[in-house]
């Protein structure tokens, strides 16, 4: 199978299940269909079904919606109360500090996403002691940051992260993160929560340190949304949608093309993206590309996740005390 260029556990599935034609042993997959919302849950319950994914053995919940890209309030506000129940599920341990880390560019819009974040989420730790009677037992110990990328600090994130862990103490980590996605259907239009932590870059084939309990020594609830897509991966799918097109109802000056048109259709995914990826590569390198819309996207995207970690992780505050405080 050819390296595609992915984040999401949903899409590792998908191409396992089209390659097999069956199921893949060692992994569970559950959809709930909610109407303008899917959320489907992809289990990794041993070590076979971790090797065929490369994923790390736990849950991946992926929340799809073409709603999140634009300004739809009402689906937004379902969205928040689907990650506030998911990320409440994720995250066993309520005790203790959260430190929450937003991992990326804030000055590279498609990864700015977990910056944006981290302005948004109530943090508290420095407050514990000095509550007000009425909000005891309603507000957990929660702190942020956004440490930046090596490229502008020069020093691994996940070594940043543990030093901030070997002084805070937290017991929950909740990281946030730009991803990429193998089809393009699916960016600024999917979150993705995971309890198996994150490897910042995966998905566009950086390789760094993962954020994950095994080198923290404290469990990680991952949270991303893909908002890439690589440039081979992006005219593959165009290219299928317009040998759909040509295939079904060829023009008719290009009859005598019909049978080229679903010859190439016909040809195998991982051959298809190879022969693109070998085109592009000589004239574009490693492009990864991103809608124009993606500013006000990401505005959106950190207002949903930045609440959801707000309401699972502050039990006795809705959506309107949030409000009150952040804004």
């Amino acid at each position: 199978m050819q390296n595609i260029y992915t984040d999401l556990a949903l899409e590792m599935a998908e191409q396992l299940q089209d390659s097999s034609g069956s199921g893949i042993e060692g992994v569970e997959i559950d959809v709930e269909d909610m109407g303008d919302i899917k959320v489907t849950t992809v289990r990794v319950v041993n070590e076979t079904g971790a090797s065929a994914m490369g994923k790390a053995m736990g849950n991946y919940i992926t929340i799809e919606s073409p709603e999140i890209k634009v300004n739809n309030v009402t689906v937004h506000e379902e969205i928040i109360c689907i990650l506030t129940q998911r990320l409440a599920e994720l995250a066993k341990n309520k005790a203790g500090t959260t430190l929450v880390i937003g991992l990326g560019n804030r000055n590279v819009t498609p990864d700015a996403l977990g910056p944006s974040v981290i302005s948004k989420v109530l943090v508290t730790r420095h407050i514990m002691d000095n509550l007000p009677r009425e909000l005891e037992g309603g507000l957990r110990s929660l702190c942020a940051l956004a440490p930046g990328v090596m490229g502008m600090t020069g020093i691994e994130t996940a070594e940043v992260v543990r030093g901030l862990v070997d002084h805070v103490k937290p017991t929950l980590i909740i990281a946030i993160d730009a991803l990429a996605a193998r089809r393009i259907d699916r960016i600024n239009q999917t979150i993705q929560l995971t309890d198996t932590g994150i490897s910042p870059g995966a998905g566009i084939g950086n390789k760094r340190m993962a954020l994950n309990e095994e080198n923290l020594g404290v469990p990680v609830v991952a949270i991303g949304v893909p908002t890439v897509v690589d440039a081979a991966t992006f005219v593959n799918d165009v290219m299928d949608l317009f040998l759909s097109e040509m295939s079904a109802s060829t023009p008719e000056g290009l009859k005598d093309g019909a049978d080229f048109f679903k010859m190439l259709k016909q040809l195998e995914e991982d051959d298809k993206y190879a022969i693109i990826r070998n085109t592009l590569s000589p004239h574009v390198g490693n492009m990864f590309v991103t809608p124009k819309e993606i500013g006000e996207v990401v505005s959106w995207l950190s207002n949903m996740i930045a609440n959801g970690i707000n309401m699972a992780m502050h039990e006795g505050i809705d959506r309107d005390d949030i409000n009150r405080f952040m804004y």
